[in-house]
């Protein structure tokens, strides 16, 4: 059993689904489609706050993604290959929202129903939280959620940082 991002699949390496998409097998991008969605969905929707804002990032960096595969210089990174993508999208996306003069909004149900004991002192954390994700710098605010929300590996954090300074021309 393989693990990437942190993610337990069986079967194909990263490296060796692109490797047969870019020898023409659409159905192996799909596996990897299948394979990351949730862990990036769940980053878009944490990064952005709306749910269907988070969508249309995620969908636009996977076609993005699969655009771009040749430009992928390592296949057994993909999974931060397209990390960096989506960052990127999520970036986008939310300067765009800044313009409309949206706010950070956390949409709960998307964000897995997640309750404090009481609505007021859920209410009060919710802001207090809100106002102070919106306030950070968005290479911050991805820190914080890949280490706080994702529960990655500072090393992971590092990495994954890194590989999205370093894919900014996709």
């Amino acid at each position: 059993m393989a693990q990437s991002l942190g993610i337990h699949h069986v079967g194909a390496s990263d490296g060796e689904l692109v490797r047969r998409v870019r020898a023409g097998d659409t159905g192996a991008y799909a596996a990897l489609v299948a394979r990351y969605r949730d862990r990036l969905g769940r980053y878009a929707v944490h990064m952005l706050g709306v749910r269907e804002d988070a969508e249309e990032a995620l969908q636009d960096a996977f076609v993005r993604g699969y655009r771009s595969l040749a430009r992928c210089d390592d296949p057994e990174r993909f999974g931060a290959w397209l990390y960096g993508i989506l960052v990127n999208r999520c970036r986008t996306a939310g300067a765009r929202a800044a313009r409309r003069g949206r706010l950070f909004v956390r949409d709960d149900a998307a964000l897995n129903g997640a309750r404090l004991p009481s609505p007021a002192e859920r209410a009060e954390w919710d802001d207090t939280v809100r106002r102070a994700l919106a306030r950070l710098a968005p290479e911050y605010r991805e820190a914080f959620l890949l280490k706080h929300v994702e529960s990655a590996s500072w090393v992971t954090c590092a990495d994954r940082c890194e590989s999205t300074r370093r894919s900014t021309a996709v």
